[in-house]
């Protein structure tokens, strides 16, 4: 009876009291906390340091044992800088005013190997953006103990904010171009030998005015666009301004600028080099709304391979790029930087898929 009255007046510290007894005959360690909260002793530390991988019910039960047994969360911060967290960062280098976003297929298919391939290795992923992280990403992530590492997705139209993490020396990998001349690891396609390829597909099948659709200002998409004036000079063929569409990286506004440029200058063009398979599904939707033949009056070629380009009517021909070895270098380069050895940018190998949306 008397227990049952004690429970109904202090529920919480007894609880604590009965599940935890206090031990009074040592200073309590980090560990010992971890323990008593039913943790590992890394998760007990990033709680304590309020990072937001760690669910907020955790962190303030953990806060509460502390609080409880005059835990030093002031002294777990500091050991805490000394210790792994073994969470990376993921960042997707979205640039600014587009539409594009975690929804796009293929950033879900980066992101998916990523975490695969940190999970292999023993580390969770935080997934964030440019939009939600402050400038300082050194600080916000790494110096701030919410990650060990950085792998940053896009180098999008400018890299600064990449620069300044390389110049912390701070531990980070880039998915983006590969061939740049930047003083930080890069993985990924040659994306010039991408748009070159797919352009050259196009005119061996017979394509006389070929059209680029995408954003060349784009520092990846930069590189896909030289391939495509690389790939028509070779050829002779057309280098004409209205030959280069500039646009969001979007389905979207694939499809209004294919949809605008018909209506007002007509059918001027026999192919398109998209930026990317989104861009080309926008492309095919506005092509077919107007009963124009996909091959027969107009070729498209995507780049990406996402798993809906084989689902797409008709099928996609496109440049695939390989995720799955790109994430697995990517990690691998990063775990190089925490053991202070030399990493490298790497070219990661591509691959035309031809399909029905192509003559071949």
């Amino acid at each position: 009876m008397l227990l049952s009255a004690l429970k109904k007046l202090k529920p919480f510290n007894l609880l604590i009291e009965s599940e935890y007894p206090l031990k009074t005959d040592k200073k309590l360690t980090l560990a010992d906390l971890a323990k008593l909260a039913g943790v590992s002793t890394s998760t007990a530390s990033r709680a304590l340091s309020d990072n937001p991988v760690i669910k907020k019910a955790t962190r303030d039960k953990i806060k509460a044992l502390a609080s409880q047994y005059n835990f030093s969360i002031n002294a777990a911060a500091s050991r805490l800088r000394t210790q792994k967290t073994n969470v990376i960062a993921v960042i997707l280098n979205l640039i600014d005013h587009t539409e594009q976003s975690i929804s796009d297929p293929f950033l879900l298919k980066v992101v998916g190997e990523l975490n695969q391939a940190l999970n292999n290795k023993g580390y969770e992923l935080l997934l964030s953006n440019s939009f939600m992280a402050s400038d300082d990403w050194a600080n916000y992530f790494l110096t701030s103990s919410r990650a060990d590492g950085i792998i940053v997705v896009g180098q999008g139209k400018s890299d600064e904010k990449i620069d300044a993490v390389a110049r912390t020396g701070l531990p980070m990998v880039v998915w983006g171009d590969p061939t740049s001349d930047v003083d930080y690891t890069v993985v990924g396609s040659d994306n010039k030998l991408g748009g070159y390829i797919a352009t050259q597909h196009l005119i061996n099948s017979g394509c006389k005015n070929i059209v680029f659709l995408g954003d060349p200002e784009h520092l990846e998409l930069a590189e896909r666009y030289k391939g495509y004036r690389q790939a028509l000079s070779e050829a002779g063929g057309v280098l004409e301004d209205k030959l280069t569409l500039s646009i969001d990286i979007t389905s979207t506004a694939a499809y209004e600028k294919i949809s605008e440029t018909i209506l007002h200058h007509g059918l001027f063009f026999d192919g398109i080099v998209t930026s990317s398979d989104m861009v080309a599904l926008g492309a095919l939707k506005a092509l077919k709304e107007r009963y124009i033949g996909i091959p027969s009056e107009v070729a498209i070629v995507g780049f990406d391979d996402i798993a809906m380009a084989e689902l797409f009517h008709p099928s996609l021909t496109t440049i695939r790029q390989n995720v799955k070895k790109a994430a697995e270098v990517m990690v691998n380069q990063l775990v190089l930087q925490f053991e202070g050895k030399q990493t490298q940018s790497t070219v990661i190998d591509i691959e035309l898929i031809p399909r029905n949306s192509t003559r071949h």
